[in-house]
């Protein structure tokens, strides 16, 4: 089983757990073993189906403003907590390939495995839904055959973001490809580089 069939699995799992409840206040039950990839990859696409659904509530029209100040805050933290999860699975693939010497002509490609494994996460959660949409009994059948055809666009792009994840891990394995990354820098989050909380913090 290559990388991302593993990664799409697990995924899937964590897609449905969540789905079991369905609610954004489900606590997590990682299956796997601590410090596994597996375990990290789990976390990971917990905390982006959780997202997706909070994005969902924030946009409801008749959403009480109060509520949905604290909801965007709460997707705010959940941003910083995927860049760090991020961050910490690429710190994983480091440590594994630290000792694979780069070839003299090595390049360095635009995008980190886990940024990559990122978007595959949600891609998944889009390819969940769409299929939900596109099997939907309550919906006309023009709703579900544009669903499909999304729903097909969808998947072709999963095979193809899959393999270049794959050819990149093997291109890194075998010295192709210097890996390096570089700290996400999210700057709303920080008083010291967020106009707005670091005027607040002065005037306080």
């Amino acid at each position: 089983m290559s990388f991302t069939d593993q990664a799409w699995e697990i995924f899937n799992a964590s897609i449905s757990d969540y789905h079991i409840n369905d609610h954004v206040d489900t606590p997590i039950k990682n299956p796997f073993e601590n410090e596994s990839l597996e375990r990290l990859l789990y976390a990971k696409n917990w905390i982006d189906t959780v997202q997706w659904h909070l994005e969902d509530i924030i946009r409801d029209e008749n959403i009480d403003p109060t509520e949905a100040l604290k909801i965007k805050r709460r997707i705010d933290s959940s941003n910083q907590q995927r860049t760090d999860l991020v961050e910490f699975i690429d710190s994983w693939f480091l440590q594994k390939y630290e000792n694979i010497a780069p070839n003299s002509d090595a390049k360095i490609n635009s995008e980190t495995p886990a940024w990559a494994v990122d978007r595959l996460s949600i891609l998944a959660l889009k390819v969940y839904h769409m299929s939900l949409e596109a099997n939907r009994t309550s919906a006309d059948e023009e709703h579900r055959q544009k669903c499909s055809d999304k729903l097909n666009v969808l998947l072709e792009q999963k095979k193809d973001l899959s393999e270049a994840i794959d050819q990149l891990i093997f291109d890194i394995e075998n010295g192709k490809v210097k890996m390096k990354v570089y700290k996400q820098m999210k700057m709303y989050n920080d008083e010291s580089l967020n106009p707005v909380l670091y005027q607040n913090q002065k005037n306080g």
